[in-house]
C-alpha cells in the first residue's frame, strides 16, 4: 500500500489545474465561479484522480524524501484512500494558507495536511470522519523555565502558519502569533530566540527531534485532548456522496490495519485509533 508516485507535484499541480479548467472539481470554468457542478465522486471517477492540496515541506506528515518523492503519512494515506475510490491521487503543493482556499474555489477535491477539526471550520466545510487524533504541544528552548502551560503562553511570543488551528490556540491563550510559512521557519525564530515558544504536533516535534537530537528544545506542555484530524470538503450537495465513499473507505483501512500500518511506519506509533 506505501507505493510512491514518481512524479514531482509542481507538475502534478499545474497539470491538474489545467484539467481543472475544463472538468475537475466541477468547477463553472464559463463563469469563473468555481461554483460546484454535479456530483464530485463521479467527477473523481471520470477524470481517474483525485486532486490533494499539501505543503510538502511538514514532516513526517509531508514532504520530499532523499530522492525527491513526495512521502509522508498523509501522502499514503490519501493514496490509499484513492485507491478505494479506485482511482489514482495527485498532489497540489502550496503554502497553508493558501491550501483551503484551494479547496473553496474548486481547485483541489480536498487537503491531505493534518487539518485538525475546529468549530469555526466546521462551519464551513464537511469534514469526512476523523482518520487521525492528534496531540498538540507547546515547544520552546531548552533553556526555557517561564513556560510549562498553555495558560503561560499570556503574553508571549509565538509563531504558525496564520490559518493553522496552532495559531488560533496560542492565541485564545493570550500569545502574540507570527505569520511563517512553515515548520523550519518556525523553528528557525524559536532558536534564535526572536519567539518564545511555537505549537505543532508532537509527532512532528518527535520526528525533528530524531533528525536533530542535539537540537536545544523541549515541550513545555501539551494541549488536554487530542485534536480529530480529517479531510476537508465543500460544504454542497455535490460533495456528499465524496464524503460517504471517503469514509467508507477509511473504515476499510482502518479495519484491515492500513492506517496503523502507515502511522507506525512515519510516526513510529499508531495515532490512528481515538
Amino acid at each position: 500500500m506505501l507505493t510512491n508516485i514518481n512524479r514531482r507535484t509542481f507538475i502534478a499541480g499545474f497539470t491538474a489545474l489545467a484539467g481543472l479548467g475544463l472538468t475537475a472539481c466541477g468547477s463553472d470554468a464559463a463563469s469563473g465561479s468555481g461554483e460546484a457542478v454535479g456530483d464530485l465522486l463521479a467527477q473523481i471517477r471520470d477524470r481517474g484522480e483525485m486532486i490533494f492540496a499539501t505543503e510538502g515541506t511538514w514532516s513526517p506528515w509531508t514532504f520530499h524524501n532523499e530522492a525527491g518523492e513526495l512521502t509522508g503519512f498523509d501522502i499514503e494515506v490519501a493514496r490509499a484512500i484513492a485507491s478505494e475510490l479506485g482511482v489514482e491521487a495527485s498532489f497540489a503543493e502550496g503554502e497553508w494558507d493558501g491550501l483551503l482556499a484551494g479547496v473553496d474555489s474548486g481547485r483541489y477535491d480536498t487537503m491531505a495536511n493534518g487539518v485538525s477539526v475546529t468549530d469555526e471550520r466546521e462551519e464551513k466545510y464537511d469534514f469526512t470522519e476523523p482518520y487521525a487524533f492528534n496531540n498538540i504541544v507547546v515547544i520552546v528552548r531548552g533553556d526555557n523555565d517561564e513556560i510549562a502551560s498553555l495558560e503561560d503562553l499570556e503574553g508571549k511570543t509565538t509563531a504558525n502558519t496564520l490559518a493553522s488551528s496552532y495559531a488560533a490556540l496560542a492565541e485564545s491563550h493570550g500569545a502574540t502569533c507570527t505569520g511563517v510559512d512553515d515548520f523550519n521557519a518556525t523553528i528557525e525564530l524559536l532558536d534564535a530566540g526572536r519567539i518564545d515558544a511555537t505549537l505543532n504536533d508532537e509527532v512532528v516535534f518527535n520526528d525533528y527531534m530524531a533528525q536533530h537530537p542535539d537540537a536545544n528544545l523541549k515541550v513545555a506542555a501539551m494541549a488536554p485532548e487530542p485534536t480529530h484530524i480529517a479531510y476537508p470538503l465543500r460544504r454542497e450537495e455535490a460533495t456528499e456522496s465524496l464524503r460517504e465513499a471517503m469514509n467508507e473507505a477509511i473504515d476499510a483501512l482502518r479495519a484491515d490495519g492500513t492506517l496503523a500500518q502507515i502511522s507506525n511506519t512515519y510516526f513510529g506509533m499508531d495515532i490512528t485509533a481515538a
